[in-house]
């Protein structure tokens, strides 16, 4: 089986991510320290003691999510070395938003300690750009009236369907007048509940343009390599086949839309039938299961016990 492995963005973080795998996995923990040496602070300890509202932050969550996200994928590289597991390497990377830079540090695209700089940076250009930004959760409105739903927040102000995350679920962003309107017009539209999230960053918007020409400096002289295994972008789930591609993808997804609907069904049309949740949480395998509902999802939080990763082969190899 040649799974696809995605991996979660910002809003999966948690404390006490990746303590469990770090006690097990040699591998794991080797990233956390690696992560520690990079930023010159102790990331783990954020990660694994808190404080929730700190941890929180983005220049906090982005980073400490990466290193959760690499530490499950090396720990999950060297179980399947370890075992007669048949999963196989991986057909696909994913990330979603921040995850993207995940994706391509386990792609072989960037060097870890590049990507933990740079998601660093990320997180403080992001928040310097926010202005009067905001975001919402509509759930239950029928995709045909998206549009409806974007003109209404428009009327106000700037807005952006900044997530298109599964049949039925988008996340808007942008001028918080305009998304407050556009939650105000939501149930009339037919969405079962708009929530304005409590976040003050307008992800995934034209208000990050400042962001995204920060971002252009900042990667400018990070070298770039192709990667190992198919990747995709997060607007439009296009193939990035080299490394100046995917260097363009992590400047232009700061003010672009995530359609991970679309990046799922390219990967199922390609005949992609397995999804490892590469990462803290199941928020991406639990979208997956409303997107392609025969497609077989792991989340590796699922599978993580004390002596490290039990893959789902492990079983019948014990037995």
């Amino acid at each position: 089986m040649a799974p696809a492995y995605i991996y979660p963005g910002q809003g999966s973080q948690s404390v006490g991510m990746g303590r469990a795998l770090a006690a097990a996995s040699s591998e794991a923990a080797a990233v956390w320290r690696a992560a520690d040496e990079a930023l010159d602070e102790p990331i783990s300890r954020l990660a694994w003691e808190g404080p929730a509202d700190q941890l929180d932050l983005t220049v906090n969550a982005q980073p400490a999510l990466l290193a959760a996200s690499v530490a499950a994928h090396r720990a999950l590289q060297a179980a399947m070395t370890a075992t007669t597991s048949s999963l196989g390497p991986a057909g696909y990377h994913a990330g979603h938003s921040m995850g993207q830079y995940s994706a391509m540090v386990a792609a072989g695209v960037l060097d870890l300690g590049d990507a933990l700089r740079l998601v660093r940076e990320r997180g403080r250009l992001m928040q310097a750009s926010s202005g009067d930004g905001a975001m919402a959760a509509i759930i239950g409105l029928p995709d045909e009236r998206v549009e409806d739903l974007v003109a209404a927040g428009a009327a106000r102000g700037i807005l952006t369907v900044a997530n298109r995350n599964s049949p039925g679920q988008v996340v808007i962003s942008g001028e918080r007048a305009a998304v407050e309107a556009a939650v105000e017009a939501a149930r009339d539209l037919g969405a079962r509940r708009g929530l304005v999230l409590p976040v003050s960053v307008a992800a995934h918007s034209p208000l990050m343009a400042q962001a995204a020409d920060g971002m252009r400096q900042a990667l400018a002289d990070i070298p770039f390599h192709d990667p190992g295994a198919p990747l995709l972008a997060n607007a439009d789930a296009s193939l990035l086949t080299d490394g100046e591609a995917c260097r363009s993808e992590l400047i232009e997804h700061l003010t672009r839309g995530v359609d991970w609907v679309r990046a799922v069904e390219h990967m199922t049309g390609a005949g992609t039938d397995i999804f490892i949740e590469v990462g803290p949480g199941k928020v991406l395998t639990s979208l997956v299961r409303r997107i392609a509902g025969e497609a077989r999802t792991i989340a590796l939080d699922d599978i993580t016990t004390d002596r490290g990763l039990l893959l789902p082969d492990d079983h019948a190899t014990k037995e």
